[in-house]
This record gives C-alpha cells, structure tokens and sequence, in this order.
C-alpha cells in the first residue's frame, strides 16, 4: 500500500536584478524584546529512488497503525525544486521515500515478497518522477509567470501517479496475486530502463529485475 506525502513545491527565482529608487529611511518605532520564535521543525528523513539502493525493512521506521489490515504502508512522494536564472529555467524533481512515515506490522510479516511488492510502488513512483522530467524537458515556462502554469503541471502528473498507485494495489490485490504482481513487475520495469534518459543525476544506474 503506498501512503501519498506531498511537501509544498520549493520555488527559486533568480532575475536580472534592478536596484530600488533611493528613498528616505523610514521611521521605526522602538520596540520591545523580540519574541522567542518556536524552535524548527526537523525536516524527515526522506531516501530518494537509486537502483543501486533498494529499501530493506530497516528502512520502516514508522509506528504502525494496528487498526489498519494492511501489513505495511509505503509512504513516497514526487517533489520538485524549480528555478530561474537569466530567464532561464531549471527543476530538480525527486522520487522520495519517508521512512518514519512507513511502516510494517510485525517480524512475521516481513516476507520478500511483501517487500518487493512496496519496492515496486517507489520505482513507480520514480517512473513519474522520470515522466515529469521529460515533460519539463519539452516545455517553454515564463520565468516572470511561472504560476500557475507550473501547478497544473504538477497537478496533472500527481493526479496521474496517484490514480495508477492505486491501480497497482487492486490490480495485485496489495501483492497477493502472483500472477498481476509478476506483469506489473515487468512493466514498471520496462518503464524504467525505457526512461533512462530522465534518470536524476543521484539516481544513475540501470534497473533490473533482481532489484
């Protein structure tokens, strides 16, 4: 089963830069002691896809909810860092995985192919993350109107991995038929190695089926 965790879009936009007419200093108002600020919030953990690093159990770190019948839950996500520099723009899009927010019931539910069966829900996610950037690829964005033309990008390739996760898991029966797990396998597969092109620069390797 794959949760969806989707974290806001990081945008940077660097433009050639115009200095501010001069204007008189405004006038401030003293003030008391600042206010103490609560502390930041740690960012979680999050892996991003590698063929050369499958996930093991290790890597389910989070509390499993006992009042789900899942066995486990996988929690991935495709996030993106956009950007603009000389009317020039650029994105890092990433498939990631959320290990405190993923999870697997009990030692004796550990099996291969459980593990497998979530594994194939990240490398699906890493086929959209590879779709997106080809889709990134083959578009002209105004770096002075980014939004919302970047958005309903976004939207449209979360909408679609988000509808076929879902069909992986009733298509399968959360890897319980054998036969629906083996063609999905080989399919995701095959995706991945025919997107090879799109691979992000920290995720390089072929994939194969012995991941």
């Amino acid at each position: 089963m794959l949760n969806f965790f989707l974290l806001p879009l990081l945008m940077r936009v660097m433009l050639p830069f115009a200095a501010p007419a001069a204007s008189a200093a405004p006038s401030v108002a003293p003030q008391g002691p600042a206010p103490k600020q609560a502390p930041a919030q740690a960012k979680p953990e999050m892996l991003a896809w590698s063929a050369s690093r499958p996930l093991t159990w290790a890597d389910f770190k989070g509390r499993p909810n006992t009042a789900d019948p899942l066995h486990a839950l996988t929690t991935a996500n495709i996030g993106a860092q956009i950007g603009c520099q000389d009317y020039v723009f650029s994105a890092n899009v990433q498939a990631t995985f959320t290990p405190a927010e993923s999870w697997v019931k009990a030692p004796h539910t550990e099996s291969v192919a459980l593990l497998h069966h979530e594994q194939v829900h990240f490398d699906l996610t890493e086929v959209h993350a590879r779709q997106l950037r080809q889709k990134l690829a083959t578009l002209k964005f105004d770096c002075e109107h980014l939004q919302p033309a970047f958005n309903n990008v976004m939207k449209v390739a979360i909408a679609n991995w988000q509808r076929e996760q879902q069909r992986y898991d009733v298509d399968t029966n959360h890897g319980l038929n054998v036969v629906k797990q083996k063609a999905w396998d080989e399919q995701v597969l095959r995706r991945l190695n025919d997107l090879q092109a799109f691979t992000a620069p920290a995720a390089t390797g072929t994939a194969s089926a012995g991941r």
